[in-house]
């Protein structure tokens, strides 16, 4: 039997082909991506925050003239 335009009962394996195809692709990429982080000594993980000390904090909003000495020293008071 004629199937109008081409299309048969193959079709859905055409799709699926197409699909696999693109998810193939897609997991090389990430693959790659991977594997270049990983030799470049960075992991795909966020890395952590250190925390930085309240009086480093404060020595440093006074270096960038944020806070007056006077609020300097009550906050350093306060901290310590």
């Amino acid at each position: 039997m004629m199937w109008p335009y081409g299309y048969g009962p193959g079709w859905g394996w055409m799709i699926g082909g197409w699909l696999m195809m693109l998810v193939f692709w897609a997991l090389v990429i990430i693959g790659i991506v991977a594997l270049v982080g990983y030799l470049n000594g960075r992991s795909v993980t966020v890395p952590r925050k250190e925390t930085e000390a309240p009086l480093d904090i404060l020595r440093r909003r006074y270096a960038a003239g944020q806070i007056s000495k006077e609020q300097f020293d009550e906050m350093k008071r306060n901290v310590a």
